[in-house]
């Protein structure tokens, strides 16, 4: 699948970014995240997960900044995680005005709440932190439009699936997109909450 249909500024970017066409894996889960479909994609380390997702959610979100409420929420284990993606994110939005922003458990939560209520569009957050925000009414999830887990086998320590279950309660636009080397237990209860009639793309 070629990249040709997608926001030029994006597509830019891919280019410069040495990418000429998707590989296997994403062939099969970009359309389908792109269709507008809750999605489990499941495959091994190095297959092309992240980059499915940061592609995925630019062109979701037209590569254009929109008001203030974050609409792409991507749940990250830690903080290097966080600041990882965000590194990986920033290749992919050169030449777009979209509001990346990380939010983990260590920095000042005050200022934190301040800096999101200026206005984010990507945000990648920890679960602890998310919850506490949320519950703190800095966070307004109403205009979601993806709900993801990177990396999600973290989910299965530190009550991590129920903060989970609680937020996307608060997500009623949302299509969610769990990317997993796993497909464990705890991820596959989500398809009796949340992703009923999530599409399974696996390659484990």
């Amino acid at each position: 699948m070629s990249f040709k249909k997608y926001h030029p500024s994006l597509k830019e970017n891919i280019e410069k970014a040495g990418f000429e066409t998707t590989n296997p894996f994403q062939k099969q889960v970009m359309p389908l995240i792109k269709a507008g479909s809750d999605v489990y994609a499941i495959g091994p380390k190095d297959c092309g997960k992240t980059t499915a997702m940061i592609i995925s959610t630019i062109q979701k979100l037209g590569a254009e900044a929109f008001e203030d409420s974050a609409r792409a929420l991507i749940v990250v284990k830690d903080k290097k995680a966080a600041l990882d993606l965000r590194e990986r994110f920033e290749v992919f939005t050169k030449r777009t005005d979209l509001r990346l922003y990380c939010a983990y458990e260590e920095y000042d939560l005050e200022k934190q709440r301040e800096e999101v209520y200026y206005g984010v569009d990507i945000l990648i957050a920890t679960p602890k932190r998310l919850s506490k925000l949320y519950h703190l009414n800095s966070l307004h999830l109403g205009e979601l439009q993806l709900f993801m887990l990177h990396d999600a086998d973290f989910i299965v320590r530190n009550n991590f699936h129920n903060y989970i279950l609680r937020l996307s309660e608060s997500a009623p636009k949302a299509k969610f997109v769990i990317f997993s080397e796993t497909f464990n237990a705890k991820i596959k209860a989500f398809k009796d909450s949340f992703m009923y009639n999530a599409r399974i793309v696996d390659f484990t």
